[in-house]
């Protein structure tokens, strides 16, 4: 596996790549590798002959007062790991190589429409920096195909409606939630739990199991399901910032009698905050 920090170093090596004529898959992520960022790479690996993994915690995409100082950095495992995968490249760009001309002064890109609710109601800023990320990644690399993960599922609609209002030649591809055991969906942040917490928080995939097996037998009362799961997930103490029945295509309220929900959801448990979606089609 090759390791690369400098743009001139990534474009030559992905120069020669593209002169031979292989296909290059990116998964874009902030480190502190698990399984489920692992499972995207397997995906990637698939679409393309090489693959290429970003490994860059971006200020720009967290809100102030969030754990952007805190949060888990484990390099040298990571590499331990994407070797094993015989990772074709990590790419470890620094905050110079990504904003040449400063966070401050950086161009910034904006998805309208889909970027100020969910998620983006309670992290001010966050999706503007994704997508501002994303779109660098993008540039500096220019994958043939990069994997996002389902679980992130709001991101994984912005970036591809980023991809296509931009024309880029990029091929979107989800990659399923990897779960433990227990349900959870994998996440970095899982590791801020305590043990008391970590034995509650598998609760918000069956609340949303519930939810989706109430739809599938019909039930179309929609604010009263996403009510009576947030008061379940008060009374486990969580602390629920929303629990949504939307439209899979476009984060739309639902308004067909045969379409694809997601059942999303974000509640904070101690000092992680937890997100998770389910797919369902009435």
């Amino acid at each position: 596996m090759q390791e690369i920090s400098t743009t001139a170093a990534l474009r030559e090596q992905l120069g020669e790549w593209r002169h031979s004529g292989d296909h290059i898959a990116l998964v874009a992520t902030m480190g502190n590798l698990h399984d489920g960022h692992l499972s995207l790479i397997s995906v990637a690996r698939s679409h393309a002959e090489r693959v290429v993994v970003s490994v860059f915690v971006n200020p720009t995409q967290f809100a102030e007062g969030e754990d952007f100082e805190d949060y888990p950095r484990s390099l040298e495992r990571d590499r331990r790991r994407l070797k094993r995968l015989h990772t074709d490249l990590l790419f470890v760009p620094d905050i110079e190589t990504m904003y040449p001309f400063g966070i401050d002064n950086a161009t910034s890109v904006t998805v309208p429409v889909l970027t100020d609710q969910l998620c983006g109601s309670f992290r001010p800023g966050h999706f503007d920096g994704m997508t501002s990320v994303v779109s660098r990644l993008f540039s500096l690399v220019q994958p043939d195909v990069a994997v996002f993960g389902q679980k992130d599922y709001q991101q994984l609609l912005l970036i591809r409606r980023l991809t296509k209002d931009l024309s880029l030649p990029i091929e979107i591809i989800c990659g399923p939630t990897q779960r433990e055991e227990d349900g959870l969906a994998q996440s970095s942040r899982n590791q801020y739990l305590s043990d008391k917490e970590r034995a509650i928080a598998p609760n918000l995939f069956a609340i949303l199991n519930s939810i989706g097996q109430d739809l599938e037998s019909g039930k179309r009362n929609y604010g009263e399901l996403e009510e009576r799961a947030v008061a379940e997930l008060r009374r486990l103490h969580f602390e629920p910032e929303y629990v949504s029945i939307r439209r899979a295509e476009n984060l739309d309220a639902p308004d067909r009698d045969n379409d694809e929900l997601v059942v999303l959801a974000a509640a904070r448990l101690g000092k992680a905050r937890l997100i998770d979606n389910i797919l369902v089609h009435i």
